[in-house]
Order: structure tokens, then C-alpha cells, then sequence
């Protein structure tokens, strides 16, 4: 099993979650532990995306619902690349990181570069963090199902097409973008395909094990949080193809999680494609989105249709 490389030997306490103790637990939710370079990337991160920013132009923000946060950025596509006669445009949409607590735009301008310059419209969406709301996920899910109705309904203000969403999604983002795909659309007077296909990376489908993880300590976790915010339990309303996908350095769970979703997205008889990336971790896999020929670049523009 691939793991941190410094793991100190010692004896094993009682099991907390399958063959876990709560060390183990801990870790198995703690990217630190599984990806010591995480700062490191954080700042190539962020250096990239400045950079992107200041190829690209500011994006157009709007507000997709009434607080301050509730704002997206989007990046049109070049106009080397526009459609001819001013057709509309795909839309992808993304759903970042960040532990529920930490993450803004700003931070993922270099993943919109390969789409904008392919002649798709790339939206990164700004949402409440669990801090914010209390140590609750339901604004944040909430929130974010309120920007993706947004951009269905007004995809056509920005050269969107609504009829060509695809969202796309890493780390506890995945876990949000699993509550939307999961999500009931019809109730809203929407279709229940508003998503054509989805990408998620790396993320959670079940909250049962992280509620026992020490995430509980600024999370605060109830039985109607984990039910209805477990993506995994809620399949039968599931209506968008799915691509999910882990890195081999991840940490167990994370790579357990990602598995056990898509065993039960197929056995359910929906279409999902697994994709393992064979020795990145956690936060290499999110760079592999900002190339097209990269492993999730790759995918995505092929879900997109841009292969």
C-alpha cells in the first residue's frame, strides 16, 4: 500500500472504521500525512494561475445568488477560437478543494487556460466555507447547486450553451459535485439531465467514515448531514455520466471512497469510468486537469468532446 514513506511502527489501537484505528482514521483524511508536498504545489498553484490570469484577462464575474460569495468566474473562450458565427459555447464548470475550509477563484485561473483556448467556456465557482456556515456542509451544498442552476439559466448571457454543462470537480469539491449530480433536478422545474457528463476527482461519497475522523472537529456532523449529503446513497437519482477518478499516492480512503462509488454507480447499471493515476497524489492529480494531453485534461475534453 502506498503511504507516507516516514511511518513510524507502533502498536495499533482499537479498530474505528474497517481496519482502522483512529490514527489511521485521522490520517486517512488528512492530505498532509499522504502528500508532503502539498505546500510546495500549493504555491505552483498559485504562481501558475497568476500567470494564466495575466495571458487570459480578468474573467466576468457574477453573482449567482444573494451573499457576496455566491460568485463565479468565468473565462471565455479566445477569440482566435470563438465559434464561427457566434454559436454558443460549452461550459465547464469547477467545483474546487480545500477540506470544505479554504480555497477561492483566484487560486484555479491555470486549469481554465486549456479550455478557453480549445473555444470553451470555463466558470470556477466561489462558495461559503464550513467555518463560515457554522460547520455546516449544507450551504455549501446548497450553494452550489445554485450556481449550476444559474449558469443552466443564463448560460446564453456569456456565450454558454445550457445544453452542454459539464461540471467538473477535485477533492471536498468532489464531495459537493457528488451532491449535485445526485441531486433531484426536476423539483427545481429543471431537467434531470442538466449535467451532460461530470468529472470528479479525488473526492468523498460517504460521510460515515469521515464523520468518525477528526474532519468532526470543525464539522459538525449530524444523521441527516451524512444521509443526505453521502452521494453514494442517493445513486437512483443520478442522471449524469460520470467519469471518477483517484491517484495511487492518495491517501486509503480517499482511494477506497472513489472505488466504492463507481463499483455502485455500475451496479446500478449507470455509466461511469474509472481512472487511476499510477503514482501522483492528491494535489499532482489537480495539475493533470490544467493540460489536455494530462490525465484528467485528457478525459475531460474527451467527455466534452474536444479529444
Amino acid at each position: 500500500m502506498n503511504g507516507p514513506t516516514a511511518a513510524i511502527a507502533k502498536a495499533k489501537g482499537p479498530m474505528v472504521w474497517l481496519d482502522m484505528d483512529q490514527q489511521q482514521l485521522d490520517d486517512a483524511y488528512d492530505q498532509l500525512v499522504y502528500a508532503p508536498n502539498r505546500d510546495q504545489l500549493a504555491q505552483r498553484r498559485l504562481a501558475n494561475s497568476a500567470a494564466a490570469r495575466a495571458r487570459l484577462g480578468e474573467p466576468l464575474r457574477l453573482a449567482y445568488g444573494p451573499t457576496p460569495i455566491e460568485a463565479l468566474d468565468v473565462y471565455r473562450p479566445l477569440a482566435s477560437k470563438a465559434a464561427a458565427g457566434g454559436a454558443l459555447a460549452p461550459v465547464a464548470i469547477f467545483v474546487h478543494g480545500g477540506a470544505w475550509r479554504s480555497g477561492t477563484e483566484s487560486e484555479f485561473t491555470f486549469l481554465a487556460e486549456p479550455f478557453v483556448r480549445a473555444g470553451a467556456n470555463f466558470a470556477v465557482l466561489d462558495f461559503i466555507s464550513v467555518d463560515d456556515a457554522g460547520g455546516s456542509l449544507f450551504p455549501m451544498v446548497e450553494q452550489v447547486r445554485r450556481a449550476v442552476a444559474w449558469v443552466y439559466r443564463n448560460a446564453e448571457k456569456f456565450g454558454g450553451d445550457r445544453d452542454r454543462l459539464f461540471l467538473i470537480s477535485h477533492s471536498s469539491g468532489s464531495h459537493l459535485a457528488g451532491c449535485v449530480v445526485t441531486h433531484d433536478w426536476t423539483r427545481e422545474g429543471l431537467p434531470r439531465d442538466i449535467l451532460k457528463r461530470a468529472t470528479l476527482s479525488s473526492g468523498m461519497y460517504d460521510l460515515a467514515p469521515v464523520r468518525l475522523s477528526k474532519r468532526s472537529q470543525y464539522v459538525t456532523f449530524t444523521d441527516a448531514m451524512e444521509n443526505e449529503l453521502s452521494a453514494i446513497r442517493h445513486i437512483d437519482k443520478l442522471a449524469t455520466p460520470l467519469i471518477l477518478s483517484y491517484g495511487t499516492y492518495e491517501t486509503p480512503e480517499f482511494q477506497r471512497q472513489t472505488r466504492d462509488f463507481a463499483a455502485a454507480v455500475e451496479a446500478a447499471g449507470k455509466p461511469v469510468e474509472l481512472v487511476v493515476g499510477e503514482a501522483y497524489n492528491h494535489f499532482e492529480m489537480l495539475e493533470t486537469l490544467a493540460n489536455r494531453y494530462g490525465l484528467l485534461g485528457r478525459a475531460v475534453f474527451k467527455q466534452m468532446g474536444m479529444a
